[in-house]
């Protein structure tokens, strides 16, 4: 037996081959995804309350568990958590994206723009547009490089020189946005998945998944907003 056949023998390995498994993967690192998300709108929203609350909340994220994993050790750790959860989610969203089209019949070539298509074509492009927007943000406020101020640890002075241009705050609503639309997407298939909806419930539910994504976004996008306009300086 070769490696490869152990790998797709092993319960994950035959989690992972399957439809099910997929889609599991794809519920599981979304989840995990989602609350990240959450928990960092909050901690941006710390900036409306002034240097030393957003710059504080930073350095105390620096000695969570410090003890056991070093200064800073624990957001690295939900750094490589979180690369793998993109990682996972892509490939299992690709393959079924491609299973999907393998089960297709050959001659149905021509068939009507639905609302399924419609959105699977937002969250393509979507996420390009976020997987660009990640990597800009990783080198202007993580690293710091692309940062007109770029100081460690100065959160606050950092946030307010970055969307005081106005094309860093144009391309920021643009990321923000495709990520409303993944998250109202998301989260309207993940309750379909968990069999929450019904046709009684069905518009209940898409209000909520809209509900979701709207404050998320509305969240993210108060901050550069609030810089370009000076409401925080």
């Amino acid at each position: 037996m070769t490696v490869l056949e152990a790998a797709r023998r092993s319960a994950p390995g035959r989690i992972w081959s399957s439809t099910i498994g997929k889609k599991a993967v794809m519920g599981v690192t979304g989840l995990a995804m989602f609350l990240y998300v959450v928990a960092h709108m909050l901690g941006n929203l710390k900036i409306f309350f002034g240097r030393s609350s957003i710059d504080g909340y930073a350095q105390w994220l620096r000695t969570i568990f410090e003890g056991a994993l070093g200064h800073a050790g624990f957001i690295w750790v939900m750094r490589l958590g979180l690369v793998l959860c993109v990682a996972l989610h892509m490939a299992a969203a690709i393959q079924l994206a491609r299973r999907a089209h393998r089960a297709r019949p050959a001659g149905y070539q021509h068939r009507r723009k639905v609302q399924g298509s419609y959105a699977a074509r937002t969250m393509r492009w979507g996420g390009v547009i976020l997987a660009l927007f990640v990597i800009y943000h990783i080198l202007d406020l993580t690293v710091g490089v692309l940062n007109p101020n770029g100081v460690e640890g100065a959160v606050y002075d950092n946030i307010a020189a970055d969307f005081r241009r106005w094309y860093v705050t144009l391309f920021y609503t643009a990321a923000v946005v495709s990520l409303g639309f993944h998250i109202r997407h998301g989260f309207w298939s993940a309750l379909q998945s968990l069999g929450a909806s019904s046709a009684a419930r069905q518009r209940a539910l898409q209000t909520l998944s809209f509900g979701v994504a709207f404050l998320i976004t509305v969240g993210f996008l108060s901050v550069p907003f609030a810089v370009l306009t000076g409401l925080v300086a």
